[in-house]
């Protein structure tokens, strides 16, 4: 058989591959946005930086600055997991983009996690989409596949020349968005801006937090929902060689399903299945109907499937504080007054709540630690909660 058709066939299995492991990550929140204002199941634990590749080990000795290259002339679409379940498919020209991330995160020694991290980000910021901006007209007259409109905001991962991530030119080049993106001793600002491996313990953070530190984005929650597309691209995406436990870490990862004690009552395992069900919903400003809520219109609704009553708002009121809190517990954050809070929601344990947060992340499952001023309460009477 002649080789090219040899390659086409290796292709389309690894992407098989990689699309049957990560099918069972069930992907929550909005579609993508394009355009620089930030554009996420999100994984939240993130990969373990010990699943690096064979190709990553080995002195990656490819070109960073030329992308990875088709196994074949074949133009061939990719489809991943996108978030809210919507299959994303990736032109060559995306698969290009994504292909300069992981050349130079492998030039780099980068580990998998980093260079996850960085797709996941120019997912969210471009679409993996070399995007000119017309508040800078420089940028127009060069090689591009879209539009972006955010201040002057550039490429792929959606870089200011005037916060000092590089020229015009520089910033129109995919392996350059990624160089200054990975940073650390060999990346072209020399920490200022600080890129991902200027980040003191950036390796322990989660993926969405770790992505937002490096662009410091107004919609960080978003950045976490691309993380099962950003690990399909990687495998999928000739030279990567993500070995297949790394993507079955990723399936089993998934926050959507956090650990539940084995002692926990049925109320409260009850009140979880009910928050899990919500998940994706709309946020609705004064809404109560079923995944078009806000935030206490999704706590009520909740509690109500237990057969518990709740308040419409200040629902604190009706338990009691606690410092101990069990996964189905009150949280309530954004204190704006005495003994009174902006935002309430569901402790799922292990740090993490249900809420509707916002309208742009919608209903999911988030850290505790994205809105300040956390207390909780207890909703259960002792026989209920026991």
């Amino acid at each position: 058989m002649p080789a090219p058709a040899l390659a086409a066939i290796a292709k389309a299995r690894l992407i098989q591959r990689a699309l049957a492991v990560l099918v069972v990550v069930v992907p929550v929140g909005m579609a993508a946005l394009l355009g620089g204002t930030s554009i996420l199941v999100a994984q939240i634990a993130g990969t373990s930086s010990s699943c690096t590749s064979t190709n990553q080990e080995s002195a990656v000795t490819r070109n960073p600055l030329q992308p990875a290259m088709p196994l074949s002339n074949e133009v061939v679409s990719l489809t991943v997991p996108g978030p809210n379940g919507v299959p994303l498919t990736l032109d060559s020209q995306q698969q290009s983009v994504a292909g300069s991330y992981i050349s130079v995160g492998q030039s780099l020694g980068v580990p998998t996690k980093g260079i996850q991290i960085a797709l996941m980000v120019a997912l969210q910021e471009s679409g993996l989409k070399m995007l000119a901006n017309p508040a800078v007209p420089a940028s127009m007259s060069m090689p591009h596949d879209g539009l972006g409109y955010d201040h002057d905001s550039l490429g792929s991962a959606q870089q200011r020349p005037s916060a000092g991530w590089g020229t015009v030119q520089e910033l129109m080049t995919p392996a350059y968005n990624a160089e200054a993106f990975f940073g650390g001793p060999r990346g072209p600002n020399h920490g200022s801006p600080g890129g991902l491996l200027d980040i003191n313990g950036w390796t322990s953070m989660s993926l969405g937090r770790a992505g937002q530190t490096v662009q410091v984005s107004a919609f960080p929650e978003l950045y976490e929902r691309w993380a099962p597309a950003a690990l399909a691209v990687m495998a999928s995406v000739d030279g990567t060689g993500v070995p297949e436990n790394c993507l079955q870490a990723a399936a089993s990862e998934d926050p959507s399903a956090p650990t539940v004690p084995a002692n926990l009552s049925t109320t409260r395992q009850a009140i979880l299945h009910y928050a899990q069900e919500g998940v994706g919903g709309s946020y609705v400003w004064g809404g109560t109907a079923f995944k078009a809520w806000d935030c206490s219109g999704y706590v009520q609704w909740i509690y109500t499937q237990v057969g518990i009553a709740l308040p419409r708002t200040e629902q604190w009121l009706a338990g009691r504080p606690t410092v101990t809190p069990q996964p189905g517990d009150l949280v309530v954050q954004d204190p704006d007054g005495p003994n009174h809070w902006g935002h309430v929601g569901i402790y799922a344990g292990e740090g993490m709540m249900y809420s509707a947060l916002n309208p742009s992340a919608g209903t999911l499952l988030h850290p505790v630690s994205w809105n300040p001023g956390t207390q909780y309460f207890t909703l259960l009477r002792p026989g209920q909660a026991d």
